[in-house]
């Protein structure tokens, strides 16, 4: 083991508290539903960014580079001024949802550079300009553009012209579980020496404000210079002392809000959340406490960096006031060593024969995985009715947003999508995320899991908690199929499956299956409708809204999904079973439960339209009118593929292992053909004598990927766009009540305001259902073999088999962030700073979604989370190595089976 490894397992036996600390300060907490207590509900108008410096948060912090103790209790960040600026830099900016022209949108330059699992070793890049931030340009620039124009950028503003700014490092190494050592280096990359001020800050959560029982906390100076110390005393945490190398001045002020600014009251205390701020920024002496206490403290830097050089900070957030010694002593040593066994660790986990750029790629999306982690609080009980000695919360919340989820209790650390667009967590978003950090830290991976399954997330009726702005909205139910792949890739990687874990999501997943099952089939026909399942705007309605045609749409995605979940839950109760007989019951309901919607998808009966469109062959939505009419709504879109991911195989060996099973499957097969004879063909043996359970049968299939694999249709150079190219000329019209809506290929963002406007399924490269397509195509193959061959691409002439196609959209998803042979990054598209510039060129972002024709990277620009696949599917090719154009083997590399 190494030693990350160990302190991994000294951590699961809670031997030692080594994730205690961790990255867990948001990026974002003004803007968002918990700290709006509007009576409209705007959340991004009522709690801005130029309030975030001077009002308390009720729910959460914020800060740049930072990090916290696991229940948000103290925090530590930094803070930057360049002397220009008209505010001290102590969090990333960004637009509101109303103020961007596609939404809201982040305009800063960060990166994830590194980070263990444990946070042994963290590394951070900010990069901060040495001119005036342009706050307002970037604002009334994106205000007067419209949604066919372009984004406009920090870049864009030129405030890096001449590369004058500062690469600003932020790195941890944690000497042990409580004693976290921190550096921080500033390199100017400008032509002339420049000043900066730096101000590494700690402060305490609010939790005293509300009304409820809990004490101020208290900071105060320990020692003054040489390395001067601030205390720390928690009634709950004890004592800490962060220890400041050098002689900084050291400046106090409490964590309240500064109601004299905001709302013209008064203050509580004249020492406010801003008073650092007002102190550096303005010069106002008397806006920092004299008397050195508070519950906020910075320590002030005044560098003067000379052109091409840095200059290094070190301080220590410990429990121990080191009793006169030197807390620096051995600092560098002990950083050096973290380093050196994040390497060892991921030496373990990223393949070697991957090229350097790929090793690159994986490692900062590993690091970006494990930066998004944030402590989510969110309590809605208390959101609801409104702190004890504070205004009550308007009428219109107990009517509103969220009121049916009173037993929601959120206070945990949470894997986000993005920690400033998306800091809030998003159902589907998360089991993406839990594939890639099962690759590093399996025992997070399934706790994320588990935490959504409880009883203070999921509702009494077993719904799974959507996200933040509404937790009743449905997500496609993709829990089960994350958690038995987090369990297989444990098992593979510790030779034993967590079992237990099994158990306990399968038994929850029965209460959710049951709420799929009973809320959203509105006919009782195995046909659901879903909503958006979060595709935003893929169809020509937003499908979370009553139609304007009335009636309700029959949805080939909410079914296909449904479809797959039932194939999800037969895998685990088979593997359950194979240990417990019990579990063979429930595993046959299952089997038969996936019959009926397959052949529903397909087969309505003569009033009834199936989703299966046998004249163009493909599946579409079918739209129900409220006078009994239906059709088609013929859009080829990611909708259309989606019935691909209900796919399984059964092994022989377990059928042989559960005869029960066995004989249940075959007595249907021979006595419902009306079910099963137009299905995938489950009576027949395939390659290594296996069964195939699949919506989708062998002409079906090729009908499909004759489109998918198109080039002219969804095939792009980076993987499968969410729309086919084929809408460019051919646009989807449906008219009603005399207005015309309408579906256009949108390769990049999205011109249309339904659904927020700020994210686009009409036809960028999303990355998690490109990996579920790679998934599904593996395990057709694994049934059909290399006999089953198809176009790749349709119209080449040149023949493949699925695995062959599975490896090759590997190749295209992954390309997008690797370099070309110009050393040229898709995903950058043409922003030539970060094409060509050494100190630009190899920091990798991972967005929410990739422009369908060039791979540009669109949309939050941090969103690892579920675009961190990539890394899955990278260390599978890695492991895999470039296979052969002809595959002889009857069955594919054990290793590279996607089961695996």
């Amino acid at each position: 083991m190494t030693q990350e490894e160990i302190r991994l397992s000294e951590s699961g036996a809670r031997r030692k508290h080594w994730k205690r600390w961790g990255p867990y300060l948001s990026e974002r907490a003004w803007g968002t539903v918990r700290e709006d207590y509007s009576s409209l509900g705007d959340a991004w108008e009522h709690f801005s960014h130029d309030q975030a410096r001077s009002r308390a948060y009720r729910w959460n912090e914020d800060g740049l580079a930072g990090i916290s103790d696991r229940r948000q209790s103290t925090c530590f960040a930094v803070a930057l001024w360049n002397g220009r600026d008209p505010i001290l830099k102590e969090r990333v900016f960004g637009l509101t949802g109303n103020e961007g022209n596609h939404g809201e949108d982040v305009k800063e330059y960060y990166f994830y550079l590194d980070s263990t699992p444990t946070h042994s070793y963290m590394k951070y890049l900010y990069k901060y300009p040495q001119a005036e931030f342009p706050y307002r340009q970037l604002v009334e620039e994106n205000r007067r553009r419209n949604k066919n124009q372009a984004e406009f950028e920090l870049l864009d503003t030129g405030v890096f012209n001449e590369d004058r700014y500062f690469d600003v490092f932020v790195e941890y190494a944690k000497a042990d579980s409580e004693d976290i050592l921190i550096q921080i280096t500033v390199a100017n990359r400008g032509p002339e020496a420049a000043n900066l001020r730096l101000l590494p800050t700690v402060w305490f959560r609010n939790t005293w404000s509300w009304g409820g029982r809990d004490r101020r906390p208290e900071l105060h100076q320990a020692r003054p210079a040489p390395h001067p110390a601030i205390e720390l005393h928690h009634d709950q945490l004890g004592n800490r002392w962060l220890h400041c190398e050098g002689s900084p001045e050291l400046l106090f002020t409490q964590n309240e809000t500064n109601a004299r600014r905001l709302f013209g009251g008064e203050n509580r205390t004249p020492y406010v959340k801003d008073g650092i701020h007002d102190y550096v920024v303005h010069g106002l002496k008397d806006a920092v406490n004299p008397q050195h206490t508070g519950t906020k403290a910075a320590a002030h830097y005044q560098l003067t960096v000379q052109a091409g050089a840095t200059a290094v900070v070190r301080l220590r957030l410990a429990h121990s006031d080191f009793k006169g010694k030197n807390p620096f002593e051995g600092f560098d040593k002990m950083f050096a060593l973290r380093q050196h066994e994040a390497d060892e660790f991921y030496r373990t986990i990223i393949p070697q024969n991957l090229s350097p750029d790929a090793q690159n790629v994986m490692r900062q999306g590993f690091a970006g995985m494990l930066w998004s982690k944030q402590f989510y609080h969110y309590v809605i009980k208390d959101w609801l009715q409104g702190d004890p000695g504070n205004p009550p919360p308007p009428q219109e919340r107990k009517h509103g947003r969220n009121h049916e989820w009173t037993h929601l209790y959120n206070a945990d650390v949470i894997s986000m999508p993005d920690k400033w667009e998306y800091p809030w967590y998003a159902a589907w978003d998360l089991a993406f995320h839990c594939i890639p950090l099962a690759l590093v830290d399996s025992d997070f991976a399934k706790e994320q899991l588990t935490l959504m399954l409880r009883e203070w997330y999921m509702h009494p009726n077993g719904q799974i908690p959507a996200y933040e702005w509404s937790l009743a909205d449905v997500n496609p139910p993709v829990h089960a199929w994350a958690a038995w792949r987090v369990y297989k890739i444990d098992k593979k990687r510790k030779g034993k499956g967590d079992r237990a874990f099994l158990q306990r999501v399968f038994h929850k997943l029965l209460l959710n299956f049951t709420w799929w099952v009973n809320r959203k089939d509105a006919e009782g026909m195995n046909i659901f409708q879903g909503g958006f399942l979060g595709l935003d705007n893929i169809g020509v309605f937003d499908r979370s809204s009553p139609l304007p045609t009335g009636g309700y749409i029959e949805q080939s995605d909410g079914t296909s999904w449904m479809a797959m979940y039932t194939l999800n839950l037969l895998a685990i109760a088979l593997e359950l079973a194979t240990e417990e007989p019990c579990y063979e019951d429930v595993a046959s309901k299952f089997w038969e439960h996936f019959i009926y919607i397959a052949h529903a998808m397909s087969h309505r009966g003569e009033d009834h339209l199936g989703l299966w469109n046998e004249e163009d062959g493909f599946f579409y939505d079918v739209l129900k009118l409220p006078d009994g009419s239906q059709f088609p709504m013929k859009i080829r879109s990611i909708v259309g593929l989606i019935p691909l991911f209900a796919v399984e195989t059964l092994e022989p060996e377990v059928l042989d292992q559960l005869p029960d099973f066995h004989r249940r499957l075959e007595w249907f097969i021979h006595n419902r053909p009306d079910l099963t004879q137009n299905l995938a063909c489950m009576a027949t043996e395939g390659m290594g004598e296996r069964r195939l359970l699949s919506i989708a049968g062998q002409e079906q299939l090729r009908s499909i990927l004759k489109f998918m694999l198109d080039e002219r249709e969804f095939l792009s150079p980076h993987g499968i766009r969410a729309l086919s190219q084929f809408h460019r000329d051919n646009p989807y019209r449906l008219v009603v009540q005399g207005t015309e809506h309408r579906v256009d290929y949108e390769p990049g963002e999205s011109s249309t305001g339904l659904f927020g406007g700020n994210s686009n399924w009409r036809g960028p490269i999303w990355f998690p259902v490109n990996y579920l397509l790679v998934e599904s195509l593996q395990k057709f193959h694994h049934y059909l073999g290399d006999d089953f061959q198809v176009e790749f691409p349709t119209g080449s002439g040149t023949m493949m088999s699925l695995w062959e196609v599975a490896g090759q959209l590997s190749r295209r998803i992954t390309s997008v962030f690797l370099q070309d042979e110009k050393g040229r990054r898709p995903v950058f598209g043409n922003l030539e700073k970060f094409q060509t510039d050494p100190h630009w060129r190899d920091l990798v972002l991972f967005h929410e979604y990739f422009h369908g024709d060039s791979g540009a990277g669109i949309g939050a620009s941090h969103q690892t989370g579920w675009t961190g696949v990539v890394a899955k599917l990278m260390q599978q090719i890695g492991v895999s190595g470039e296979p052969s154009r002809r595959q002889k083997s009857r069955k594919p590399p054990a290793a590279t089976v996607a089961a695996d």
